[in-house]
C-alpha cells in the first residue's frame, strides 16, 4: 500500500481530537471500542475487513443523532513509527488507496475494509474513536490493536533431476517454490504410467527432495511435485527415463582405452618404419662401394662352352641384327637383354679321348673386346647339346 503522509491540517485535526478526549468533562455514557478477535489472516491478492464498533455506556437509548464521532486508523511499521492509513473527521474521510471504511459516517460502525493485501500488509492496526456532541462534550474515547498477517500461496516450484538416471545407479529428485507464506510442504507421486506416492524417509517434505536408488526400467515415468500450505498449492513435475545403456564412466573408459591404443598403434607403425631405413642404408652403402666385375676376355669369334652345358655369350646393337646368311644346324641365336650379372666362366677342360664341343661364332664376326667397348651385357642362355637339345 502507498503511505500517505501526514499533511498540517492533519496533525492538528489529531491534536484536537486527543486534546477534546482528555480536556473535555466527561459524560454518563462511557465509550466502549469492541474488536471480535485481535488476530486476522488474509491472502495475498485478496481482501480483509478489520471489524470494530463502538457503543456508549449508560445512554438512554442506542441513535444518538447527535453525537460526532472521529475516527482514525494507523498501521504500526517494523521501524516502531506508526503511518496513519485512514482518518475521519468533521465530516471528512481521507485514506491510503485501496483503504475504506465498510460503513458510510456517521456510524458506530467503525470497519475498516483493506483491498489488494501484498505481504507487506502484515503487522498491527491501531482503531482510536472519539466521540463528542453538539455541544462538544466528550462522550468518550478509547483504542484498540488488532493484528494482521497476509498469507502468501506457494509460486509455481521448480523440479529438477539430479544424477544419471541409468539401471542400478541412485538420482535425486528436487523441487522447490520461490515464494511461499507460510513456507510450503512438498509432496511427491508417480503420475504415469502407475500411480505412485512417496514418503519418508526417501521423500523430505521440508526440502521437497525424492531419493530413488538402484533404479530399474520399471521405475520411469512422469513424477509430480506439489508445494502446499494452508492457503494454496502448486505444482511441477519432471520425465526420469532409465536408460540400459553404458554409464558416463564406462564410456570415458572405452574412450581413453581407444585412444592409448591408437596411440600404441602409432608408435608401433613409427618403429617400424625407422627400422626399415635403418636396413636400407647399409644395403646402399655395400652397392656404392662394391667393385665392378671385370670382363673376362672372350676368344675371337667364339664362345666358352662350361662343363654343365651352358653357354655364355653376349649381345650388342650388332648382334640384334640379323645375320646375312642363314644359320648354321645348331647353332643357337644371342638372346637379348636389358641387364644381367656377369659370371667368370672357367676354361673347359679336355676328357680323354673327347674333343671339346664346336660353337657358333657371333653373327657378324664381333669380338667380345669389340662388344664391351660397344657397351654389351653378357647374359647366360641354355647350351644346345649335340643332338639338338637345351640342356
Amino acid at each position: 500500500m502507498i503511505s500517505l503522509p501526514r499533511s498540517p491540517v492533519t496533525n492538528l485535526l489529531l491534536f484536537l481530537f486527543l486534546g477534546l478526549s482528555i480536556l473535555a468533562p466527561p459524560s454518563r455514557a462511557q465509550l466502549q471500542l469492541h474488536v471480535p478477535a485481535t488476530k486476522l489472516q488474509a491472502v495475498e491478492g485478496g481482501e480483509v475487513v478489520l471489524p470494530a464498533w463502538y457503543t456508549l455506556q449508560g445512554e438512554v437509548s442506542s441513535a444518538q443523532p447527535r453525537e460526532m464521532p472521529f475516527v482514525m486508523w494507523f498501521f504500526q511499521l517494523k521501524e516502531e513509527n506508526e503511518e496513519q492509513v485512514l482518518a475521519y473527521i468533521n465530516g471528512a474521510t481521507t485514506s491510503k488507496r485501496g483503504v475504506s471504511l465498510v460503513y458510510s459516517m456517521p456510524s458506530r460502525n467503525v470497519s475498516l475494509r483493506l483491498k489488494g493485501l501484498q505481504e507487506k500488509d502484515s503487522g498491527p492496526y491501531s482503531c482510536s474513536v472519539n466521540v463528542q456532541d453538539k455541544e462538544g462534550t466528550s462522550r468518550g474515547y478509547s483504542i484498540k490493536t488488532l493484528e494482521l498477517n497476509v498469507l502468501v500461496p506457494p509460486a509455481p516450484p521448480s523440479c529438477r533431476l539430479l544424477g544419471v538416471p541409468r539401471v542400478g545407479a541412485n538420482v535425486t529428485l528436487s523441487c522447490q517454490s520461490p515464494r511461499s507464506k507460510p513456507a510450503a510442504e512438498y509432496q511427491w507421486d508417480r503420475q504415469l504410467p502407475s500411480f505412485q506416492t512417496f514418503f519418508a524417509p526417501a521423500l523430505d517434505i521440508i526440502r521437497g527432495s525424492l531419493s530413488l536408488t538402484n533404479l530399474s526400467s520399471s521405475m520411469s515415468g512422469i513424477y509430480v511435485c506439489k508445494a502446499h500450505n494452508e492457503v494454496g498449492t502448486a505444482q511441477c513435475n519432471v520425465t526420469l527415463e532409465v536408460s540400459t545403456g553404458p554409464g558416463a564412466a564406462v564410456v570415458s573408459g572405452a574412450v581413453v582405452g581407444t585412444l592409448v591404443g591408437l596411440g600404441l598403434l602409432a608408435g608401433l607403425v613409427l618403429l617400424y618404419h625407422r627400422r626399415g631405413k635403418a636396413l636400407e642404408e647399409p644395403a646402399n652403402d655395400i652397392k656404392e662401394d662394391a667393385i665392378a666385375p671385370r670382363t673376362l676376355p672372350w676368344a675371337k669369334s667364339s664362345d666358352t662352352i662350361s662343363r654343365n652345358g651352358t653357354l655364355s655369350s653376349v649381345t650388342s646393337a650388332r648382334a640384334l641384327r640379323p645375320p646375312h646368311g642363314p644359320p648354321r644346324p645348331g647353332s643357337l641365336t644371342p638372346t637379348p637383354s636389358l641387364s644381367s650379372r656377369v659370371l667368370p666362366s672357367p676354361k673347359l677342360p679336355t676328357t680323354d679321348g673327347g674333343h671339346p664341343r664346336a660353337v657358333t661364332t657371333i653373327p657378324g664376326g664381333v669380338s667380345s673386346s669389340a662388344l664391351g667397348r660397344m657397351g654389351a651385357v653378357p647374359v647366360m642362355v641354355p647350351a644346345q647339346s649335340q643332338a639338338g637339345s637345351l640342356v
